[in-house]
């Protein structure tokens, strides 16, 4: 993770202009997921690209999302008062309809020769770095021709290679989330409450065949800010000294256009990490939740004024069971699409721990997404999501459990262009009544506009 500064952004501006300043803009790129409505039910790329080559292409686009949220909180939980905080710690900072920091996103990609693309994505503006920071990026290989090898040629027609700092491919979900400034594949606001996405530094390979199924093996340094400083904390389940392992991540799936109306997609994930710095598989959102300060204390830190509040709670409506030491999970999900009728599904098992545990800590997810698209090119869509969490959290002597429900309506304008509203309920149960999320409920309206090119 590093800061981006703007004289930095402009130079990079200036250096893609003179780099090819005619091939900026309007240039379609190979392997390639589109930021508009078309990269929408699009999860990793596959082998099917007939774009040619023709000569070094940039293309500089965006995300851009502005919301305006009308939701209400509320708990039940015993006032409190801690040491470094003033007043009631449990009490929660009232909330009035407004609008949202809106969140903006730039990605620049390049084809650099034929099969080799390389893309860098900077949050420019977002709710929890207000400034600008590089994301991250890659390069994919889906062809090797420079090496002149007609085997490899020939290997590489079902293979993709991606190798860099990105997305960790765990699960399916990811490619229907929110990203800071891209919201325009997510049918709804907000994430899951368990978000499961991390940008990490490594390597994946993809072997993809002719009949729809496909394989992806990769490993990554489990880290989302990387460090060369040797540990020197204790884990206290080996009693040994804490070391980085690498971590390591598989995906194996099925994915056809049975008919002209009817497409099928399944896949299982898993993704381990024996052994962190801080590992944020459950955590590594730089942005920040869009459902801005639900569920968040009124009395932040002494010496903190509530306009900080977006960098005190950045995750509020989210749930981070805490893996960062150890983590080992799981993720099946189910897509399928008749005609405008889809349906997107999930069940995720995940245990892990902090380095101060000696036991691991279940958690467990599900979630279900049914999208109605309709008219002629399916731009307007109705959804509802059902999504709830269960888990065993430190310090808790029940296993707690947060629910979510979520009805939507949206409209594409253009590709490019997206409205979306929103209706949600969020409760929270079992957890004791010294915690600021005892009894709590979030409820209301949201709308959001969104654009991506």
């Amino acid at each position: 993770m590093m800061k981006f500064s703007i004289k930095a952004f402009r130079s990079l501006i200036m250096a893609a202009g003179i780099i090819s300043s005619s091939a900026i803009a309007q240039q379609q790129m190979q392997y390639f997921r589109p930021n508009d409505e078309d990269g929408i039910n699009v999860f990793e790329t596959t082998k099917n690209d007939t774009t040619s080559f023709k000569n070094l292409r940039v293309k500089i686009g965006g995300n851009f999302e502005q919301s305006f949220q009308m939701l209400r909180d509320q708990n039940t939980a015993a006032p409190l008062t801690e040491t470094g905080f003033t007043g009631n710690v449990n009490s929660l900072i009232p909330l009035t309809d407004g609008f949202d920091l809106a969140m903006a996103n730039l990605n620049i990609d390049a084809q650099l020769s034929d099969g080799i693309r390389v893309n860098l994505t900077t949050y420019l503006a977002s709710r929890h770095h207000e400034d600008t920071w590089v994301k991250g990026g890659y390069i994919q290989l889906d062809k090797l021709l420079f090496l002149q090898n007609s085997l490899i040629d020939n290997i590489m027609n079902s293979v993709t290679i991606k190798i860099g700092q990105f997305d960790v491919d765990y699960g399916d979900q990811h490619y229907r989330r929110t990203d800071g400034g891209n919201s325009i594949y997510n049918p709804f606001v907000e994430n899951y409450i368990m978000d499961e996405f991390a940008t990490e530094i490594g390597g994946e390979v993809y072997y993809h065949t002719h009949f729809g199924l496909f394989g992806m093996l990769g490993a990554t340094n489990g880290e989302l800010d990387p460090t060369v400083i040797a540990a020197t904390k204790t884990d206290s389940a080996t009693g040994e000294t804490n070391w980085y392992a690498p971590a390591f991540h598989a995906k194996l799936g099925y994915d056809k256009q049975l008919n002209k109306n009817f497409r099928l997609r399944v896949t299982g994930s898993f993704y381990t990490d024996q052994s962190a710095n801080s590992n944020t598989l459950f955590g590594g959102d730089r942005t920040g939740s869009h459902y801005f300060d639900v569920m968040s204390n009124q009395n932040v830190a002494n010496g903190t004024t509530l306009s900080d509040a977006n960098d005190y709670n950045p995750f509020s409506g989210r749930y981070n069971p805490g893996f960062s030491e150890q983590v080992n999970a799981g993720m099946f999900n189910l897509f399928l699409k008749l005609h405008g009728l889809e349906f997107f599904g999930t069940y995720e098992a995940a245990q892990g721990r902090t380095i101060t545990e000696k036991d691991m800590r279940p958690a467990t997810q599900y979630a279900g997404d049914l999208i109605y698209r309709f008219m002629e090119k399916e731009n307007f869509w109705v959804g509802a999501r059902y999504n709830t969490v269960t888990a065993r959290m430190q310090g808790n002597p029940n296993a707690i459990t947060i629910n979510r429900e979520v009805g939507s309506i949206g409209w594409f304008a253009t590709k490019n262009i997206m409205v979306k509203a929103e209706y949600v309920v969020q409760n929270y149960m079992n957890y004791s009544n010294t915690s600021i999320l005892n009894g709590g409920k979030f409820d209301g309206e949201m709308l959001e506009a969104s654009i991506g090119f």
